[in-house]
């Protein structure tokens, strides 16, 4: 990529990351704006009482007749007024930075927003994974929106300073404005040489952190210390951190030593910017051209240039540098999905539905093993279908194509006809109440685990409790219903045991109240009798619902209508429990006489 291309991707990078950010910040309080604007010309004035009244004061001090009330009155003013300026100017300041907390809080609500919205699918892609860590660290090293604001407004404040003391130089001292403008070039040339250098390794750092991230979660999380004790994992997870760790202090050693001689030719360039400019007007003080207040004039209007130039260069480096890091941010905001979303309405979301799969193949992305191939079936309204087959036959991955976290390959879905694509996502969304096998709780109130946000009564919640005979249970903690689920927050918090998590899972389905109801395996902890219990209540709180039940244990899906079984991809056999059961050398004949003797 050319140097001209660069330049423009980098001009590109800021435009949206602030067309992205200002907006966002302008809707969240427009308040900060309004005091940025202010600050700016407070900020502005900041050195001017000292450019004007020192010359004066200086003057009327080397005079023969030094006139005390005028001295007094010169160095009145510009105390005065500097400190005014300055206090109003610190106050608006620290103001200013009370937002910063603010805004970060908000964008990481943001982020954290955008990664449960984002396609299920994603959640297993590798280019996904890696830019949700740098969206994280994209807003950790570009400071969010307020540094950004920041680095833009001090950029404005400094170009007014600019415009005031060029004009004070350009009277007095012509020359001098050629001298800060060479050296500060150089300044600006290394600058953004060091900004490049911060920009590529902070790319090449993101995927390290992230592994280096995993394996820290893995050993403070308590969740996975059986597992860590039992196998003696702890000395593998702790070389692998150092490992990780290692290389992220190689990373930054590198950028150091890139860095390091760019500090010091910045240096060697302020110092010699700083000779010049006093060579130069010594010389023009000696030879009678100005005096000596206006000598202190203008040695302090060219500090005050070196710095408003250096500053406002700085400033726009340090926003190229800040919206490529917040970039991130925005490309992950603006991450495509995998999935086709269409706008129709769903038709009574309370009604049972004709479930349809047409020719439908799938592979999960980036394997290449087809996990489904060419199934057809059709489960009408109101039907209860049994899914059953071995483990990897694909009975899970079938509920997850209807529930859309993964879109087919070949064939499709229809929904009482329509191509499941064509619905409103969030919309289509609402037709399920599915217990997955790898469920999860959250570490709120029971009660919360079965809202999720809802608001209802305490009886509506214990209404579901009691219908998978939790109730009891639930009445026995500490805090009832208001009990926390584990102690990852609370130290009264309980846990559960895996059956009764399986029905809390289940309750939270049941509240849900969806016409299409899934339980994929979600009794795996429980005895065969209590799971057969379960899923005959289940059935029976159901009522005229389209339901789907997946088991290992054919028994306790007898009741169904249809039972599908599944091997190597597509769906072998089809037809009621006696039909099955009774086929002579079928499979499901086989697994369940396999079983049978198990439960005489």
């Amino acid at each position: 990529m050319s140097n001209s291309q660069k330049k423009g991707e980098r001009k590109t990078t800021v435009r949206k990351t602030l067309q992205y950010f200002f907006p966002v910040a302008w809707k969240f309080d427009k308040a900060y704006f309004i005091l940025s604007a202010v600050n700016v010309l407070i900020g502005a004035v900041v050195p001017f009482p000292e450019i004007f009244f020192m010359p004066l004061l200086l003057d009327a001090l080397i005079t023969p007749e030094r006139d005390l009330k005028q001295i007094i009155t010169y160095a009145a003013l510009m105390i005065g007024v500097k400190i005014a300026v300055s206090l109003l100017n610190s106050v608006l300041s620290i103001h200013l930075e009370k937002y910063a907390d603010k805004f970060y809080n908000f964008t990481s609500e943001e982020i954290s927003q955008r990664c449960m919205e984002m396609d299920f699918a994603l959640t297993e892609n590798k280019e996904a994974l890696d830019q949700i860590n740098r969206g994280k660290e994209g807003l950790d090293y570009s400071g969010g929106v307020h540094e950004i604001s920041k680095a833009f407004f001090m950029i404005l404040t400094n170009i007014l300073k600019i415009f005031g003391v060029v004009t004070v130089l350009a009277v007095s001292a012509p020359w001098m404005l050629l001298i800060i403008a060479v050296l500060l070039t150089l300044s600006a040339v290394i600058n953004s040489r060091k900004n490049k250098i911060e920009i590529e390794f902070f790319t090449g750092l993101s995927k390290v952190e992230r592994i280096w991230s995993y394996v820290l979660w893995e050993l403070e999380n308590f969740r996975f210390g059986k597992d860590i004790r039992i196998y003696g994992a702890a000395d593998t997870l702790v070389h692998k951190s150092t490992e990780q760790t290692d290389r992220i202090m190689e990373f930054n050693e590198n950028r150091a030593n890139r860095i390091y001689p760019l500090d010091v030719l910045d240096t060697v360039v302020t110092a010699l910017r700083n000779f010049g400019t006093y060579l130069y007007l010594g010389a023009l003080a000696i030879f009678g051209k100005i005096t000596i207040g206006t000598f202190s004039q203008l040695v302090t209007s060219g500090g005050t240039l070196n710095e408003s130039v250096q500053g406002a260069i700085y400033g726009y480096q340090d926003i190229v540098k800040r919206c490529n890091y917040a970039y991130e941010v925005v490309k992950l905001m603006e991450y495509p999905p995998m999935l086709q979303k269409g706008d129709r309405r769903v038709e009574n979301l309370k009604s049972p539905h004709e479930i349809e799969f047409r020719n439908v193949s799938f592979s999960y992305p980036n394997t290449g093993v087809q996990v489904l191939k060419n199934v057809s079936i059709t489960i009408k309204a109101g039907e209860r279908l049994s899914v059953v087959g071995l483990n990897g036959a694909g009975k899970t991955t079938f509920i997850k194509l209807l529930c859309r976290l993964y879109d087919t390959d070949e064939g499709e879905i229809l929904i009482d006809g329509v191509n499941i694509r064509e619905y409103d996502y969030d919309e289509y969304m609402r037709l399920f109440s599915v217990v997955f096998q790898d469920f999860r709780l959250l570490s709120f109130s029971a009660k919360d685990n079965i809202l999720l946000g809802a608001e209802d009564s305490d009886e509506a919640v214990d209404e579901m409790f009691d219908k998978v005979g939790l109730l009891d249970k639930i009445n026995s903690l500490p805090k009832g219903r208001d009990t926390m689920m584990f102690r990852e927050f609370d130290r009264e918090g309980v846990q559960l045991s895996g059956g009764e998590q399986q029905k809390l899972a289940i309750a939270r389905a049941l509240y849900k109240n969806a016409p299409v109801v899934i339980l994929d395996e979600p009794t795996a902890a429980l005895d065969p009798v209590a799971e057969y219990e379960i899923y005959c209540k289940f059935n029976d709180l159901v009522g005229g619902k389209t339901a789907v039940y997946i088991s290992h244990r054919l028994s306790s899906c007898k009741f169904c209508d249809r039972i599908a079984v599944f091997g190597e991809g597509t769906i072998k056999e089809l037809g009621t429990h006696d039909e099955l059961v009774n086929r002579e050398g079928g499979i499901y004949s086989e697994m369940f006489n396999a079983q049978a003797q198990y439960y005489v």
